[in-house]
Formats: C-alpha cells, sequence, structure tokens
C-alpha cells in the first residue's frame, strides 16, 4: 500500500480491527518513511449472482432494485434504514451463499417476502399482493390470517 501522504512504497500495519458485523477488516497503517498513519477498509470482492427475469431476460444483480422495492413496500412504515440495510445485507448473502451465477427473480422475492415479514406485517401484506398477485379482497384475508396463526 502507498502512504497517501509521500507516496512511499513501504507502509506497516499497526492495528486491524472488525468493522461492519465482521464483513470488513479496518487497517490502521503507518509509513515507514514519513511516519504518517492512515487508516484503509479492506471488504472481500464477492460477485453476485445474474438475475434471470420471468420472461428468462438475463441481467446483473442491481441491489438499488431490491433496495427500491423494499423501501416500497415499507414506505411510511415504523422501520429504521440500518433494519433495511441489514435485511438487504442478508438477502445478498443469501444469494451468493447459493454458488449459483444465475438466479431466478422468484428465489430473490422468497428472501424478500422472508424479510419482510420479519421487519414489519403491513410491508409484507403490501409486497405480498404483488409479489403474489392478489385478485380479490379473499386472498389478502387468506395471508392476513396466516400471518396471525403465526
Amino acid at each position: 500500500m502507498h502512504c497517501p501522504f509521500c507516496n512511499a512504497d513501504d507502509t506497516k500495519v499497526i492495528d486491524s480491527r472488525l468493522v461492519s458485523e465482521g464483513y470488513e477488516v479496518r487497517r490502521r497503517r503507518q509509513c515507514t518513511d514519513c511516519n504518517e498513519r492512515f487508516t484503509t477498509f479492506e471488504v472481500a470482492e464477492l460477485i453476485m449472482p445474474n438475475v434471470i427475469k420471468s420472461n428468462n431476460v438475463r441481467e446483473p444483480f442491481n441491489d438499488e432494485k431490491l433496495r427500491s422495492g423494499m423501501q416500497r413496500a415499507l414506505e411510511k412504515r415504523p422501520v429504521s434504514f440500518d433494519a433495511i440495510e441489514d435485511a438487504i445485507t442478508r438477502i445478498k448473502s443469501k444469494l451468493r451463499a447459493t454458488g449459483e451465477r444465475e438466479v431466478a427473480t422468484k428465489l430473490i422475492g422468497d428472501y424478500v417476502i422472508e424479510e419482510l415479514k420479519n421487519l414489519d406485517k403491513v410491508a409484507y401484506i403490501r409486497f405480498a399482493s404483488v409479489y403474489f398477485s392478489f385478485d380479490d379482497i379473499e386472498q389478502f384475508s387468506k395471508e392476513i390470517a396466516k400471518l396471525q396463526q403465526k
């Protein structure tokens, strides 16, 4: 790592700590030439699988689409930004854990439904109404009844 102050080639790590729930490493470094200290962050570069849409079109995973879909369902609900980001992180981890190069949108939807059920029941019903294509009020009632049983 080059020193950002004097551009020397040699720096040494003087402290390392896990941050972001263990998904990043924070390193304090010191330049061996000018003795200035600076911080770096290290994260694993993990490749997200491509998404196979319902019309069989393949596209790269887009976490902004995931985030906006969840935020629409959670609009005006008492759920913190951090809770939403944690849910998105869990969904992305599950997708990477499949080990697949491509995943169907249905799998992503299933993970979103599962997270929304834990975050907020109203948001879950909002998302479910679109995801399961509810046609009438009875389908809403059945889904609400399932929630109440749990």
